[in-house]
C-alpha cells in the first residue's frame, strides 16, 4: 500500500535529520527538506508532497519522528 508523505517546508528548519535518516525519500533543497523528485508530486516554497511504496514506511516514519519541528507527516493510502 502506498504512503503519502508531506513536508511542511514553511515549518522546516533544514537541520538535515530527514535526509540523513532517509535519503531515499528526502533531500535538502534551498535549505529546506523536500521529497526527492522520483517520488514528488508537488513541491513549492511551502510544501512538498509525494507518494512512496510501503517498503519505505520505516524510513519515512523514523524521519518524521525525528524531525524536531514536526514538519513531516505521512499516511497510508
Amino acid at each position: 500500500m502506498p504512503i503519502k508523505v508531506r513536508v511542511d517546508r514553511s515549518l522546516c528548519i533544514g537541520c538535515g535529520v530527514a535526509p540523513t535518516l532517509c535519503s531515499e525519500v528526502f533531500v535538502l533543497e534551498d535549505g529546506k527538506n523536500r521529497i526527492v523528485p522520483e517520488f514528488s508530486s508537488e513541491t513549492n516554497d511551502e510544501i512538498s508532497i509525494g507518494e512512496v511504496s510501503d517498503e519505505l514506511k520505516d524510513c519515512v516514519e523514523t524521519a518524521a519522528k525525528s524531525c524536531p519541528v514536526e514538519a513531516i507527516s505521512f499516511e497510508i493510502i
